[in-house]
């Protein structure tokens, strides 16, 4: 008898597994570890927004819904963005469980297998390993490290050629917190609608930027027409990285198919959890604000603490919620990462888990107390100390 054994198509097979998962699974149900590695606040839920949920759950709300949301969530996405942006209507916005499955329900619906995309790196790696999942081939084009993390409109531009069908951008950015200032944004799209190429926004970010109300955005630039699908989410700015809950704002003409593709994915966001949401747009601005107080004291504390250690170079991030730092004589980032767990308590992400571009560096997630974070670089300074005795 034939025996064909079982195995994954050779394109999953060929996906890199989450670094930051590794570090993280080699230090959870350790004592006296202090994580650093996801990207998640310390803080739990908002109390009002939990409430919401329970509300929704002891009102019965079990049953499936809208392929593209409850209409109160998508009106209410719809003001919220119109306020930041410009006008965007509801029967363009699709909420989904979790932004991460915006990021993959966008790139089923624009995507062919042998399509090429370029990614503007380093950058949070489900965005580059999405693409490959469904066989399409990713360019890089690099940050440049400096004292920010700077872009190169022109290296951008170059690899932007004819027959390109998505560039996917992250803005603020996981892991560097570099920003895409507006002349810039407005440059790449003019550049796209040449060429009929697709922007994928991912703006998860866009609240936690630093002496803004909210980052620059493609939203504030472009027309309904555009070839631009912007992906959001609850988890950073309303501290919800549990709820899985997100939402896309794209074109009219391609909401049909990607209803389909929501169908066909998860169906639907779980009604309770959408009653969570509307809650949070609607009365969250107080905990937006919040959140970006602690986390600009946070990030400047940090900033400071790390740039004075010996060794270390670390860029000033103006947005999002992470430091990416680099480590003089580290070639390798997801040894050196599980090393500090089992050595010194202190669990940071890898740099190589963002891509060889990473390699070198370091992500410390700062979205916790100073006091937290006062503790962990003591315990980065002694590591490093200690290593460089033994070197």
């Amino acid at each position: 008898m034939t025996l064909h054994l079982p195995h994954a198509r050779s394109i999953v097979q060929q996906l890199g597994a989450s670094q930051i998962r590794e570090v993280a699974n080699a230090g959870i149900g350790l004592d006296n570890v202090l994580p650093f590695w996801f990207g998640e606040p310390d803080e739990v839920t908002p109390q009002f927004i939990r409430d919401a949920a329970k509300e929704g759950l002891d009102a019965g709300d079990t049953f499936y819904t809208h392929n593209y949301g409850i209409p109160p969530l998508r009106a209410a996405i719809a003001n919220y963005l119109s306020g930041l942006h410009q006008p965007i209507g509801p029967e363009r916005i699709a909420v989904t469980s979790a932004g991460v499955s915006a990021l993959m329900l966008i790139a089923q619906t624009i995507l062919n297998p042998g399509d090429r995309v370029v990614a503007v790196t380093p950058i949070w790696p489900n965005l580059v390993e999405i693409p490959k999942i469904l066989g399409a081939e990713v360019v890089k084009v690099p940050l440049q490290f400096g004292l920010t993390w700077e872009l190169d409109l022109q290296q951008l531009l170059d690899a932007l050629t004819p027959g390109t069908k998505a560039v996917f951008i992250n803005s603020p950015n996981n892991p560097t917190g570099w920003v895409m200032p507006r002349e810039q944004q407005q440059a790449v799209l003019e550049h796209c609608r040449r060429h009929g190429i697709w922007i994928l926004a991912d703006d998860v970010y866009e609240r936690l930027v630093y002496g803004e109300k909210c980052a620059p955005s493609f939203l504030d630039l472009s027309v309904p027409q555009d070839r631009l699908i912007s992906a959001n989410s609850f988890s950073k700015a309303w501290l919800m990285t549990g709820w899985r809950l997100g939402w896309i704002v794209a074109p009219e003409a391609v909401m049909t198919d990607l209803g389909k593709l929501i169908e066909y994915n998860t169906s639907c966001a779980p009604g309770f959890i959408q009653r969570a949401g509307i809650a949070a747009i609607e009365r969250g601005d107080e905990i937006v604000q919040h959140t970006l107080a602690r986390y600009q004291a946070a990030r400047d504390y940090l900033y400071q603490r790390l740039n004075a250690m010996p060794g270390i170079t670390t860029p000033n991030p103006k947005g999002a919620m992470y430091l990416f730092f680099r480590v003089d004589g580290q070639a390798d980032t997801l040894q050196l990462c599980k090393r500090l767990v089992r050595e010194a308590g202190l669990g940071l992400a890898p740099g190589s888990a963002f891509g060889p571009e990473g390699e070198g560096y370091l992500r410390w997630c700062f979205a916790s107390s100073v006091e937290k974070l006062e503790l962990g670089a003591s315990r980065l300074e002694s590591f490093l100390k200690q290593a460089g005795k033994q070197m």
